[in-house]
């Protein structure tokens, strides 16, 4: 069992990630969520500097709770024998910058906020549907240049009755496939930890992924970034797929082995790609992806809207009062560590 950590005491100081921050210095969320923080009586809290990537012991050493948005964390970057962090909440559903198992070792409680991202990525995955589907920014590109005559060279693929799969069938892949039952399509949805039942309740059928990749028009990638999910989607399983067919990705950069998806895309084996991730962030000016007609590319933040932040720092701040508290945060990743709560 992982470590166990102390109990908290009055005079706690939480760290804010800046990217949090606009320009003007007001938070992209409600100010009155911040406020809770910021006037509560037991809490100092600190943003953070604007250009830190990774948290370090020097911050492990001034805070008790971070906030974080971009920057990183390493279990031996913060083990120092004066360490206070006892929690790393995540402002978001991804933890893939937190080392899970280093921090956890250390017994630092991590935190995220699944259910406040469903909807809103959801809406994200079905924009870019439509807009490959529609050729949107193709047409809107045409129409700017004043090549309205050559629209009818640029047609669009209806979707009623075509394949839309999705790789991921947990919160985010299930909240998809609601939002696309009234399309018409035929779902399909490949996860080892969604059964066949909950599956049919939306009217998918659980397939395995051979079947996946052969049969979709559209394959949206809504799972989990793990060891087995690294370079999950790369030219073997890319080549099954139909050469009219789409590529989604609204999890994260590394599902896809870039080098392939490029390759593909390329070679004519793919016909559009849609991606708010990149195997590396900030992705690179030179990448291929960026100068190809055929693929949508957004900067992780396509469905970064009021609704999708406020919804995120209600529960992401949301855990460190819990913190604060001695209560169990709601959303806990690493459940085997034993927290301030027990």
């Amino acid at each position: 069992m992982a470590r166990t950590t102390s109990r908290i005491t009055s005079g706690i100081t939480i760290g804010i990630s800046a990217a949090l921050f606009g320009k003007e210095g007001t938070p992209c969320f409600d100010k009155a969520l911040l406020a809770q923080l910021s006037d509560h009586p037991d809490i100092e809290m600190v943003i953070m500097e604007a250009d830190k990537t990774h948290i370090l012991a020097e911050d492990a050493e001034r805070f008790d709770a971070v906030y974080l948005m971009l920057e990183r964390v390493t279990g031996d970057a913060i083990d120092t024998p004066a360490r206070k962090l006892k929690l790393i909440a995540r402002h978001g559903v991804g933890f893939d910058t937190v080392d899970i198992p280093g921090v956890s070792r250390l017994g630092i409680i991590v935190t995220n906020t699944p259910a406040a991202v469903r909807r809103p990525v959801a809406s994200m995955a079905m924009t870019m549907l439509l807009s490959l589907s529609h050729r949107l920014i193709e047409k809107h590109n045409l129409t700017r240049a004043g090549r309205w005559a050559d629209s009818p060279d640029f047609m669009g693929m209806g979707l009623t009755a075509k394949v839309l799969g999705v790789l991921g069938a947990g919160s985010i892949g299930s909240e998809i496939l609601r939002l696309a039952a009234p399309f018409d399509m035929q779902l399909m949805a490949c996860d080892p930890h969604v059964g066949e039942g909950e599956l049919a309740a939306l009217n998918t059928q659980k397939v395995d992924a051979e079947t996946l990749f052969s049969s979709a028009d559209y394959l949206i990638i809504a799972t989990a970034l793990t060891e087995d999910t690294h370079h999950y989607v790369d030219a073997g399983r890319l080549d099954l797929m139909k050469p009219d067919a789409s590529v989604i990705n609204v999890a994260r950069g590394p599902v896809i082995k870039e080098s392939d998806l490029i390759a593909a895309l390329r070679a004519g084996r793919l016909r559009a790609a849609a991606l708010d991730v990149f195997e590396t962030e900030p992705v690179e000016r030179d990448n291929p992806l960026l100068a190809m007609d055929n693929v949508i590319t957004t900067a992780h933040s396509l469905c970064w809207t009021d609704e999708c932040f406020d919804n995120i720092a209600r529960d992401g701040l949301g855990s460190i009062l819990s913190f604060v508290a001695g209560e169990r945060p709601r959303y806990v990743v690493n459940t085997d560590v034993t927290g301030w709560w027990a």
